[in-house]
């Protein structure tokens, strides 16, 4: 027996306690079976490494654990990037408002060239949709939300060095 048929009876015999494991952690089918293949992947990568001191199912259940936990984090640090990118965009929009703000982000905003000052003011001002931003160039709706948010950065970026 080779190696890779020894790991593809490691796979049929595990596959099943490792993913029902990791359905136990994250109740999500989707994530389990995303888990549990990635589980397999590193077991491959590190099969080296398994000494036998413990059963094999236990060793690929604390990877599948590891791996899990590695993957929550990940998806937290999205969500926190998510929400504070919404609240860089509510706190520059709630900037507008303020008459001194107002005409500060309204002469940074002059100097941006096109198509971000459109694109931008299509958006804020005009309350277009980036589909509909999108028609009007020709585009596609993900350039008229990447140009947007360039064009935010870049207006957010620009009044931070004239605070500076």
């Amino acid at each position: 027996m080779d190696g890779l048929d020894k790991l593809e009876g490691v796979y049929n015999q595990h596959f099943r306690d490792v993913y029902l494991f990791v359905l136990s952690l994250s109740r999500d089918e989707q994530i389990a079976e995303e888990i549990t293949q990635e589980t397999f992947f590193k077991a491959l990568k590190q099969i080296d490494q398994f000494r036998g001191e413990c059963k094999m199912s236990v060793w690929l259940c604390q990877i599948a654990k590891n791996t899990y936990f590695s993957y929550m984090d990940a998806q937290r640090r999205f969500v926190r990037m998510a929400v504070q990118e919404k609240e860089n965009s509510v706190n520059l929009e709630q900037s507008l408002i303020d008459q001194t703000e107002s005409l500060r982000i309204h002469k940074v905003l002059h100097s941006l060239s096109e198509p971000y000052k459109e694109v931008f003011m299509l958006r804020l001002f005009g309350e277009l949709s980036f589909d509909h931003i999108s028609q009007i160039f020709g585009r596609t709706e993900s350039w008229a939300r990447v140009t947007y948010h360039r064009a935010r950065a870049r207006i957010q970026n620009l009044l931070k060095e004239d605070n500076g």
